[in-house]
């Protein structure tokens, strides 16, 4: 799973795998040799890592944690690839008409509409199937289905072109 993490202000990518039983971790491609393990129930955890540990307190909520580390402060931002495509989702429909596109790689599983037909802001367009999931695409306006780029079945990259609508006045 990849995440977006900012740290005190600054974004890094952080990639954690499972491969054999063991986490495989890079942060900004750079793959780390780490392992942890945690101490408590209230949030303390010790870090292994190039053979030296670290004990780290973290506190905060599933996307915005506070960690602590030898008396240093750090806010600690994160979002994972969903979370992320849904906030480039929201930040798509506020933008109006025009094309919509993949916001992550997927297969297309079903095409709601046809071109021509209306949509109100929010109704599903297709959904795409991504990471496992069933993820239904919602029209970011009011408007009308001007062209379709995609068939039931086809994968699609990040990025890729899905349907063009137009947007009411």
């Amino acid at each position: 799973m990849k995440y977006f993490v900012k740290v005190n202000g600054r974004d890094h990518q952080v990639e954690v795998v499972e491969r054999l039983g063991e986490l495989v971790v890079s942060v900004d491609g750079k793959v780390l040799d780490l392992s942890y393990e945690e101490v408590d129930d209230l949030g303390q955890v010790v870090v292994l890592r190039d053979g030296k540990s670290y004990a780290l307190s973290i506190e905060g909520e599933p996307t915005r944690v506070q960690v602590t580390l030898a008396g240093h402060f750090h806010d600690i931002h994160l979002e994972d690839e969903r979370e992320r495509a849904a906030h480039a989702a929201d930040r798509a429909h506020s933008k109006g008409g025009g094309v919509v596109t993949a916001i992550m790689p997927g297969v297309v599983v079903e095409v709601l509409v046809q071109p021509g037909g209306r949509v109100a802001k929010g109704a599903p367009l297709l959904i795409l199937s991504a990471m496992k999931m069933q993820n239904e695409i919602g029209s970011p306006v009011d408007g009308v289905v001007k062209e379709l780029y995609v068939a039931p079945g086809q994968a699609v990259a990040a990025g890729a072109k899905l349907l063009a609508l137009t947007a009411d006045p």
